[in-house]
């Protein structure tokens, strides 16, 4: 038996399909179509723009911020999908370093990819999360360079080698760590946030005048 069906109804049909084809093959951030969710730091220290004069290929996500640390972040749940389905994922991000000022001297920063966990954190923590160092931004390195990194199993319990822990302290040694009955797995089933920071869980800042471009941001389900 066929049915025939209007053109309305194919186009619809159509834009379904692709919508649940780009969320099974992840997302990215070129930044040509707005920002995507993508959010960078903005207030009193200076602003974050989509900028048409830089990128891979133009446009790109331009900080221009004075503070101890900076960070790119995004809750938009098509970008923690890939997170919570079974099997490995990838993150990454192109970065373009211009300057990190400090009192008149070159400094460089860790660039940390962190998913966060919003969801009843422990007192005195403003989420849980894991996170792994994927860079460094460095202006004396110039143009734009790839971070990336890989997660071999979205459900392993324990933190993959390189990645850790937020939202409690080791009690001998002080370095953060996850709260007791946290693991990566449900931290990345219950994640609502994205975050690429240069502040690093367990250290302390000085602040900066940061100069920083992001492009190309990608989370995807990974092949084996």
């Amino acid at each position: 038996m066929t049915t025939r069906i209007g053109a309305a109804a194919v186009a619809a049909l159509a834009a379904t399909l692709a919508a649940g084809g780009a969320l099974a093959a992840g997302q990215k951030a070129t930044f040509s179509d707005g920002a995507r969710g993508w959010l960078g730091p903005a207030g009193a220290g200076g602003a974050t723009t989509i900028d048409a004069s830089i990128g891979r290929p133009a446009p790109a996500l331009h900080t221009q911020f004075e503070d101890f640390g900076i960070e790119f972040t995004n809750a938009k749940p098509m970008w923690l999908a890939s997170l919570k389905k079974p099997g490995a994922a990838e993150l990454g991000l192109r970065a373009d370093t211009y300057s990190i000022n400090f009192f008149g001297q070159e400094v460089t920063r860790t660039l940390v990819l962190e998913i966060r966990d919003h969801h009843n954190p422990p007192d005195g923590y403003p989420f849980v999360a894991v996170w792994v160092p994927v860079g460094t931004l460095d202006s004396t390195v110039t143009g734009w360079r790839e971070m990336r990194t890989r997660i071999a199993d979205t459900q392993a319990t324990d933190l993959p080698a390189g990645w850790g822990g937020y939202g409690a302290e080791d009690p001998n040694t002080g370095a953060p760590i996850l709260p007791p009955g946290r693991t990566f797995a449900n931290v990345l089933a219950n994640a609502d946030e994205i975050a690429y920071t240069t502040l690093e869980p367990g250290w302390f800042f000085d602040m900066a005048v940061f100069d920083v471009a992001v492009d190309d941001i990608f989370v995807r389900p990974a092949q084996d």
